[in-house]
């Protein structure tokens, strides 16, 4: 019998998840051991159980997809990620590559496309969807350093990781006390960091901060 590959399945939607789940533990080779619904948890759960694949959309409470993914291939460097999202930019595609993503499907893509995604990227190799394959991503992909990275050309590209990472929790509706639990950071540091934030992107009100937070993809408008 071959070995059955083991994965975590990380969306903020519950139906999404059983849909997901049903698929692959309907095939032989595959299974999925966990599920979770947003991006700290996916770290833990990752960390501990040691899957061979995870799944994850870019658009999570608590902590996005790219980050998890960057946390993760530096402690776990074997770690298959294949993002599954809504998101076809290339603001979100470049960086979710970067990051070291192994594969980027759409949620409009049929169960076929994940499954050949979620083969070849088993037998190391890198899958894109058909539906985003336009010149700039493969000239992207090409290049002889994916790890290069741009410089940043607008007020969001140049906030920080930790900054972008308040900005999410902040326009999920978190209290300053919420946010320095979940970041391991005193409450001052998370208050001198929104106020750093509005500075930076000129804007003077939490309602300011969210609708940013939605026009740059960092939490679900829903």
């Amino acid at each position: 019998m071959s070995k059955k590959h083991s994965i975590i399945l990380v969306d903020d939607h519950s139906i999404l998840r059983a849909g997901l789940r049903s698929i692959l533990n309907s095939r032989p080779n595959l299974e999925v051991i966990a599920e979770v619904d947003n991006g700290i948890d996916a770290v833990k759960t990752a960390l501990l159980l040691k899957p061979d694949l995870l799944i994850t959309d870019l658009s999570m409470p608590k902590k996005n997809g790219t980050d998890v993914i960057i946390e993760l291939k530096k402690r776990l460097p074997e770690l298959k990620c294949i993002v599954l999202t809504m998101h076809s930019g290339d603001e979100h595609i470049h960086p979710a590559l970067t990051a070291g993503a192994n594969s980027y499907i759409l949620k409009d893509d049929s169960h076929e496309e994940l499954l050949t995604a979620i083969e070849i990227v088993l037998n190391g190799k890198i899958y894109l969807s058909p539906s985003i394959c336009g010149n700039n991503v493969q000239e992207y992909l090409n290049t002889s350093n994916l790890s290069h990275k741009p410089k940043p050309s607008t007020a969001f590209s140049a906030l920080t990781k930790r900054e972008k990472e308040i900005l999410k929790l902040i326009a999920e509706g978190y209290r300053s006390k919420d946010i320095a639990e979940l970041l391991s950071i005193s409450i001052k540091t998370v208050d001198k960091h929104r106020t750093n934030l509005m500075k930076k992107l000129g804007l003077h009100s939490i309602s300011n901060l969210t609708v940013y937070a939605i026009q740059n993809g960092l939490v679900n408008p829903n």
